[in-house]
C-alpha cells in the first residue's frame, strides 16, 4: 500500500508538473520557462519542460506558419479604360476582339474577352471599363490578348457584366484600394505569372450589397479619383 501511495504521489507531481510546463510556455519565452520551471520543481522535472516546448501547435513560431497572409493588391496593375470598338472573333464563337484606350502612348490595347454570351457589343462600345493591365499577352485562338477585362459575375456563371468606373476617370489612372491612394509598384507581368499574384487575390475580389467593387472586405472599395468601381446589376458577385 505505501509503494502504492508513492507511485500515485509521484504521477500526480508529473501531471501538475507538465500542466504548469504548458501554461508558463503560454506567456513566457522557452528560457525563462525552463529555468522558472526547474527553480520551482526541482531539475527531474526538465523533461516536462521539453515535452511541453514539442507540443505541436504551441509555439510562436508555429502559429505564425500557420496564419494565411493576405496578398498583396498593390501587385495588381489595374487601369481605366475606354472600349473603343468591339466584335466579334474571326475563330472563336464566344469571345470578342475589343480595342481599349488605356492612354498609352503605344495606342489602343487589343484585348480578347468571352463576353459574346453576356453583353451585345452595342453595350460594350464606349464604355468605361477596369483592365488587369499587367498580365503577360496571352494568344487567344491566334490574335494576341494584352490584359483582362475585370468582370462581375454571379455564383453559376450565368451572369456577367463589366465592371465600370466614373465616366469622368481619365483613361489610364490606375485603381486603388480604401483611403490610400498610395500604393506600391505593380508586378512586372513576369513577376505576376511567376508568383501567381493574380490567383491569389483573385477569391478576395467580389462585389458588396450595393455593387462595390471591393478586395477583401467593404472597407477596402476599389476607387478611383472620382469614385468607386461599380458593378450596375450584379451585387454580392465575384470579380475575374
Amino acid at each position: 500500500m505505501a509503494m502504492l501511495a508513492s507511485s500515485m504521489a509521484t504521477t500526480a507531481r508529473r501531471v501538475v508538473t507538465i500542466r504548469a510546463a504548458r501554461s508558463f510556455q503560454q506567456v513566457m519565452p522557452f528560457q525563462q520557462q525552463r529555468a522558472t520551471l526547474c527553480r520551482s520543481f526541482g531539475k527531474k522535472t526538465q523533461f516536462a519542460v521539453y515535452a511541453a516546448e514539442a507540443t505541436p501547435g504551441q509555439s510562436e513560431e508555429g502559429t505564425q506558419k500557420t496564419e494565411e497572409e493576405i496578398p498583396d493588391v498593390s501587385k495588381l496593375d489595374i487601369r481605366v479604360g475606354t472600349i473603343l470598338s468591339a466584335e466579334d472573333h474571326p475563330e472563336a464563337d464566344s469571345l470578342y476582339v475589343e480595342s481599349i484606350d488605356l492612354g498609352e502612348e503605344e495606342g489602343p490595347r487589343t484585348i480578347v474577352s468571352g463576353l459574346k454570351k453576356y453583353v451585345s457589343l452595342e453595350d460594350l462600345t464606349g464604355r468605361k471599363v477596369l483592365v488587369l493591365a499587367n498580365l503577360k499577352a496571352r494568344n487567344m485562338r491566334g490574335i494576341k490578348s494584352h490584359g483582362m477585362l475585370l468582370c462581375a459575375s454571379n455564383s453559376d456563371h450565368t451572369e456577367v457584366e463589366p465592371l465600370s468606373a466614373p465616366a469622368d476617370v481619365p483613361n489610364g489612372e490606375r485603381v486603388f484600394f480604401g483611403d490610400d491612394q498610395e500604393q506600391g509598384d505593380a508586378a512586372l507581368p513576369n513577376q505576376l505569372q511567376k508568383k501567381k499574384f493574380w490567383e491569389k487575390c483573385q477569391p478576395l475580389l467580389k462585389t458588396d450589397a450595393s455593387g462595390v467593387a471591393t478586395f477583401q472586405n467593404e472597407s477596402n472599395p476599389m476607387m478611383t479619383t472620382t469614385g468607386p468601381v461599380k458593378a450596375t446589376r450584379l451585387f454580392n458577385a465575384t470579380i475575374s
